[in-house]
């Protein structure tokens, strides 16, 4: 699923072609975490650059050029050509780089139509599509060799790989519900973590790999349970009101880290793993103006980072610690640009 909130979120390379030099952005004056701003895309949709292992490269889904809706490709993490990785059929998502920088994987629902899924139908609200199309897939970090390694009817995406490599989390909703699920790399071992009522999604492995942190809306009553399913049923959720959660690596001792109100999302652990970043819009007055955020696990110290107003989302520090990679609307040539941007970390 794509990991946004009432933004278009976006991308601006061409496959195979060079983009625009990147260039230095002024970050605003109360971003005093961030120094070096670059852009690294330039118009277009982009959601959900993340580094290689060795912080070389990003992987990202982007819809541009030829393509109506969401494909993968990779680029250096400077900027400079992105490569198509995806098959430039259906629709796709959440992409991540294995360990070894040798294969990828990502979501896509090119399996059951070569056509782009029917967008969601916002005049009961804004909701996500979770398509039951979307099955994960690995592939050569070169494009080549793709591998389905889900195959149960239902949602299957939001996959990333732990940092030793062992073990891939995702989102399904093969059990009914949106839950979150580990596996092996190649498809087996398939073992669930999550066991409440609603939607548990975008989770990460901590440094180390012993804890997970993710997103979830749990309704707590039987009206708002009755409303989850029955939009699940249709294949779509409101995600107007999400939380962070962490727990350790096997699922126990789950707990709620924030308790903001509104949508949190897209948490990361930071380097020293005592940390989350997140965006969230719980500070905005309309509930459009999306900002990246600091906390403890303890759901303390919470610091704002990104000050624009526009959006501002899926963070993700470099393995080294020293940037951040996150997309932002910020500069955009139109509205409704979303780009690619990378800083240098002030710690």
């Amino acid at each position: 699923m794509r990991r946004t909130v009432w933004v278009a979120v976006a991308c601006a390379c061409f496959s195979g072609e060079p983009v625009q030099s990147t260039e230095p952005v002024k970050a605003h004056e109360r971003e005093v975490r961030l120094s070096n701003l670059r852009q690294l895309t330039f118009g277009g949709e982009n959601a959900e650059a993340y580094f290689s292992a060795d912080g070389s490269e990003l992987v990202f889904q982007s819809t541009r050029d030829s393509y109506p809706c969401d494909q993968i490709f990779r680029m250096p993490s400077g900027g400079g050509t992105a490569t198509l990785l995806s098959t430039g059929r259906g629709r796709t998502t959440c992409s991540f780089w294995a360990p070894d920088g040798r294969s990828l994987i990502f979501a896509s629902t090119h399996m059951a139509d070569s056509l782009c899924p029917p967008s969601p139908d916002f005049s009961q609200g804004y909701v996500w599509a979770v398509y039951g199309s979307y099955d994960i897939f690995s592939v050569k970090s070169d494009g080549t060799e793709l591998v389905r390694l889900t195959d149960q009817p239902g949602y299957d995406a939001e996959a990333v790989y732990s940092h030793d490599g062992r073990s891939i989390l995702f989102t399904s909703a093969r059990d009914g519900d949106l839950e979150l699920y580990t596996m092996q790399p190649d498809g087996g071992g398939v073992k669930r973590l999550t066991h409440r009522v609603g939607y548990d999604g975008g989770a990460f492995f901590s440094p180390g790999d012993s804890m997970i942190c993710w997103r979830a809306s749990h309704p707590e009553d039987s009206a708002g349970q009755a409303e989850f399913k029955a939009l699940l049923s249709r294949e779509l959720i409101r995600p107007t009101r999400l939380e962070l959660f962490i727990m350790r690596a096997d699922g126990t001792e789950a707990r709620p880290v924030t308790r903001l109100g509104g949508a949190n999302f897209c948490p990361y652990f930071t380097p020293d793993g005592k940390r989350l970043i997140f965006a969230s819009n719980h500070h905005s007055e309309n509930g459009r103006e999306f900002d990246l955020f600091l906390v403890d696990l303890q759901g303390e110290h919470l610091e704002q980072i990104t000050f624009t107003p526009e959006f501002d989302g899926f963070p993700m520090f470099s393995p080294d610690g020293k940037r951040l990679v996150w997309c932002s609307n910020r500069h955009g040539s139109q509205r409704g640009e979303t780009n690619v941007f990378v800083a240098d970390w002030v710690d």
